[in-house]
């Protein structure tokens, strides 16, 4: 089985292209700085978990993500190779995202303005015309 969970923070907004097809897919990437759980002398230490989104996980990562939101990602490793253009042999490992989760209100992470009604509960903009693509 090949299936991870991450929480961590996006080190940059995501950069996002689209294929070149009649019906052009989203692809979006971004690293995630993920917290190790133990501290080595006493410095907390972090890894830089690169990640990519396809389709409409890759539209919400263009409109809602941004450098500093923290989030919740499942999904799978995959890892992969190329030659550079020195002829060097590349090796990479990415987290391919299944779904992803904000793990905290707006508010939150970035000192903006709060989302949530006095219910509690968070509003949605209402420009969103899709299925939000997470539970």
């Amino acid at each position: 089985m090949n299936k991870v969970i991450l929480t961590g923070r996006l080190t940059r907004d995501p950069e996002v292209r689209y294929t070149q097809s009649d019906n052009p897919t989203a692809i979006a990437r971004y690293a995630l700085a993920v917290e190790r759980r133990f501290k080595k002398d006493a410095d907390q230490t972090v890894d830089f978990i690169n990640c990519v989104a396809f389709g409409k996980s890759g539209e919400f990562a263009e409109k809602y993500l941004r450098k500093g939101t923290k989030i919740v990602i499942t999904g799978r490793i995959q890892t992969g190779s190329y030659t550079n253009k020195d002829g060097a042999k590349v090796y990479t490992t990415d987290v391919i995202i299944e779904e992803h989760e904000f793990c905290e209100s707006k508010n939150s992470g970035s000192g903006s303005s709060s989302t949530t009604d006095s219910d509690g509960f968070m509003s949605i903009p209402d420009d969103i015309n899709e299925e939000l693509p997470f539970n």
